[in-house]
């Protein structure tokens, strides 16, 4: 078997979920894990998908007659067998962020997380008004992945200080396993 890793974008249309697993279903493929959403009149998602070695050049094959329509652009990339098979001792850790809108706060978060070596395993952002004050909230929803030597105490230190310069909630919680 073969894993890809399979980005698709178009304009946001009913059916192109339906088309693009109609080429998994119809090669045999198994839909592991996606996320996908509507942006601005966008359609964007990213899927994990496997194939049988027989059938991985038939699958790419029949990919392209998505893009010739012009319903997605799609790129795909072939995991490495070892990376597929890796399964590092990791914590995880839900983080949910919320303040005021303003911008960097993507760029604050990510930096300090970084500079811990913590990795965002998914994350999701939105604006909403704020419904006594006025203004926009900014809100975001994450997993984090990080190495078991870093420990909860120190992340969510990092966090408060960036939360505190932008005057952010910032809840960060472990998932047990």
């Amino acid at each position: 078997m073969a894993t890809f890793v399979l980005t698709a974008i178009g304009d946001d249309q009913a059916g192109l979920v339906e088309a693009l697993s109609g080429v998994v279903a119809t090669h045999d493929g198994n839909w592991n894990r996606s996320q996908m959403a509507g942006l601005a009149g966008k359609f964007a998602g990213i899927v994990e998908i496997t194939v049988a070695d027989a059938r991985i050049d038939d699958f790419l094959d029949d990919l392209e007659p998505l893009e010739e329509k012009g319903l997605l652009d799609i790129q795909i990339e072939r995991a490495r067998d070892e990376d597929v098979a890796a399964s590092p001792a990791i914590e995880r850790y839900a983080l949910e962020v919320v303040g005021t809108d303003q911008p960097g706060i993507v760029h604050e978060i990510s930096a300090a997380l970084a500079d811990l070596d913590i990795n965002f395993e998914e994350l999701a952002t939105f604006t909403e008004s704020a419904p006594m004050a006025g203004g926009t909230i900014f809100k975001a929803t994450a997993v984090l992945v990080s190495p078991p030597s870093m420990s909860l105490d120190d992340t969510r230190s990092a966090l408060e200080d960036v939360a505190d310069d932008l005057r952010l909630d910032v809840d960060l919680q472990l998932i047990e396993s």
